[in-house]
């Protein structure tokens, strides 16, 4: 290992990112590693991390090599590991154009999720296609302190608990995972959001997800509510034939949602790089012993 590890600190709507790209999988990134560099105070800040990797060279990713070359190996604030993260795949994708590696256009990424489709538009924004939601059935409840809701059960490739209250400030501060019930529904844990109306087809939310905390934005989570509001609203693209798209209002911007008939869904948002650095490679090490 060199003495220093290149680095990266992007956002999307303000869900931010420390970005370390390692194209052969050489660099060593232990959960304690990861926590570290995440950390606001004793490191770089952020709530995640996207580890830049070929997909040939990561044991995870090498049977999706021959659709994407890249694969985005994401972990969450805390070190974990986490299927997918819609925000970092914006990021991931504006960091390969930086570095050269593609282009404005289309190209696809590998994630824990699958293989997800992008566009890198010339305005700057770019587009994900995020895959289908699965909705899984019975009922779920989510509650923050004496208030409870019942909440729809939403799959993005992770796992999503939408519910529709009154007003944002029902979600308390969301520094701990708000209790759900039944337990069986999550056993791996869930992101939750908490919703509230803004006007036809366009909503807010704030969110708590897991192994990160309260974040300025969520991805997955602007999904996954966009399906939840439709259904609810009695949109469902599969039978009216039309596409239907949400304006989703988060806490670090606006992200635009777009359910097909087919049931692929589509977010667009900005992705911007804000700097980038250098790692001391010896203190990463120490923090992996």
């Amino acid at each position: 290992m060199s003495t220093r590890i290149a680095f990266l600190k992007g956002h999307g709507t303000e869900n931010d990112f420390v970005i370390v790209p390692d194209p052969e999988n050489a660099i060593d990134l232990p959960p304690a590693a990861v926590a570290a560099l995440c950390d606001r105070r004793a490191g770089i800040g952020g709530d995640g991390l996207l580890h830049v990797v070929r997909s040939a060279a990561h044991s995870e990713a090498k049977d999706m090599a021959t659709e994407a070359e890249w694969f985005m190996d994401y972990r969450n604030g805390d070190g974990s590991v986490a299927e997918m993260c819609g925000n970092g795949v914006r990021v991931f994708a504006r960091y390969l154009q930086r570095a050269g590696h593609v282009t404005e256009g289309d190209l696809a990424v590998a994630t824990r999720g699958g293989v997800k489709t992008v566009h890198i538009a010339k305005d700057g924004d770019v587009t994900v296609g995020m895959g289908r939601a699965r909705l899984p059935e019975g009922d779920v409840t989510v509650s923050v302190g004496e208030r409870s809701w019942p909440a729809r059960n939403v799959n993005m490739g992770n796992p999503h608990a939408v519910a529709f209250v009154g007003d944002l400030a029902h979600a308390g501060d969301l520094y701990s995972p708000p209790p759900f019930s039944p337990a069986s529904a999550y056993p791996d844990g869930v992101n939750v959001e908490f919703v509230v109306d803004r006007g036809p087809r366009h909503v807010a939310l704030r969110v708590h997800e897991r192994g990160s905390g309260e974040t300025r934005s969520c991805g997955t989570g602007a999904c996954a509510v966009a399906v939840a509001a439709a259904r609810r609203d009695g949109a469902d693209p599969a039978v009216t034939g039309a596409p239907v798209t949400y304006t989703v209002d988060v806490p670090g911007g606006t992200l635009v949602i777009t359910e097909r008939p087919d049931g692929e869904i589509e977010m667009t948002g900005p992705a911007v790089i804000v700097a980038e650095g250098e790692i001391d490679a010896e203190w990463l090490e120490t923090l992996g012993r």
